[in-house]
């Protein structure tokens, strides 16, 4: 099974979207994450991390609000940003790395 290490280490863009099931800002972002995951398919990778059952990934990366978004791109971050965000933006930074 793939790891968040493995995944992170991938030469495309990968967007990480930390998330908690009790967020209300996390669920209205969830239908733009998907989306915006659709439209970039194969150039870039989306993935959802739930903070509450990934407590040590959200407290490598230093997540203390939900959403916290992240662009990794071998191994590195490469952008990160915390609330909500629309789909453009969103899409733009992975185009930047991807």
């Amino acid at each position: 099974m793939e790891t968040f290490k493995d995944i992170i280490q991938s030469d495309k863009p990968v967007l990480v979207d930390f998330y908690a099931e009790w967020c209300g800002p996390c669920k209205a972002m969830s239908p733009i994450v998907t989306e915006v995951a659709r439209n970039l398919q194969g150039k870039a990778r989306v993935i959802k991390v739930d903070i509450d059952k990934s407590q040590a990934a959200a407290q490598a990366y230093q997540v203390q609000a939900v959403p916290t978004f992240m662009i990794f791109q071998n191994g590195a971050v490469k952008w990160r940003h915390s609330g909500m965000l629309d789909k453009h933006t969103l899409m733009n930074m992975l185009e930047q790395y991807s």
